[in-house]
């Protein structure tokens, strides 16, 4: 899963501008004559004072608008992006110790940018920081698959139960072209690309609560959970995976039933295998 990136030149924003010379100080001639701050202007449109024939202003040469320097976070996202998708289809081997140099060679980058992704990744719990070696894939266990598959159904399942009870039917029907995302992201058999998938219809679900708060966290949890065990990252095959998406277009049809008992059931044990 390998992607290039480019970085781009910023630029900075330019100076002051010009300074404005100061007015000579009046002298007992110029008493009872004309301001100095006056003498020279133009008379203005209401009868008063205009500008001064000649003088230049701040705002006569604008400052250019600088350009936004989003390079930089554009290359770290994409590294970020390369490098969660390695880790759920296997490329990133659990236990195994990668540097951020050699990272930055397969992926035609700096080191920096795969250094800041690997750090938002330590973050996550998906890798740890060894000094002066790089960042080692964390060894995950069913256990912790078990507390991710727990801690998914406080969140999502009281959420669901009230959606099946308030949501309109032609809403859920509104969900089913993502439903048969998923059936054709897992007959491809790449895990990564059904992981996609999978993530892409439970936020199209939580999102109806309306809560953006509750469905950043539980696609935060849903991730983790599509991380590999030490037992084998590809253990599911195609089989599986289809097997997984199907129980979206069951989930939905319950939902549009308003069948809460049978939701409460899919969704707890859509939640007990690895995702």
């Amino acid at each position: 899963m390998e992607r290039s990136a480019q970085g781009f030149a910023g630029t900075g924003i330019p100076g002051a501008g010009r300074r404005v010379p100061a007015q000579p100080r009046a002298t007992d001639r110029d008493r009872g004559a004309t301001p100095p701050a006056v003498r020279g202007r133009t008379p203005g449109p209401d009868g008063g004072a205009g500008a001064v024939r000649g003088e230049h202003t701040h705002s006569e040469t604008p400052l250019p608008h600088p350009r936004p320097l989003v390079q930089r976070s554009s290359v770290r996202g994409q590294i970020l992006d390369a490098l969660r998708t390695a880790l759920v289809a296997g490329e990133l081997t659990p236990g195994e110790v990668y540097s951020a140099p050699a990272l930055g060679e397969r992926f035609g980058v700096s080191a920096t940018p795969v250094r800041e992704a690997m750090q938002q990744l330590a973050l996550e719990g998906a890798v740890e920081v060894v000094p002066n070696r790089g960042f080692r894939v964390i060894v995950r266990g069913t256990r912790e698959l078990a507390e991710l598959a727990e801690v998914r159904a406080l969140i999502e399942i009281p959420v669901m139960l009230r959606l099946a009870r308030t949501v309109p039917a032609e809403r859920w029907t509104e969900l089913r072209p993502a439903a048969e995302a998923t059936v054709r992201a897992a007959s491809s058999g790449c895990r990564a690309t059904y992981a996609e998938s999978d993530r892409a219809f439970h936020r199209a679900v939580l999102a109806l609560c309306g809560n953006d708060q509750l469905v950043s966290i539980a696609d935060d949890l849903h991730r983790r959970s599509q991380w590999p065990l030490v037992g084998g990252p590809l253990s599911r095959g195609r089989a599986d995976l289809v097997a997984d998406a199907a129980e979206h277009q069951t989930l939905l049809e319950a939902l549009a039933a308003g069948d809460v008992d049978l939701v409460q059931a899919l969704v707890r044990d859509h939640f007990t295998g690895p995702r």
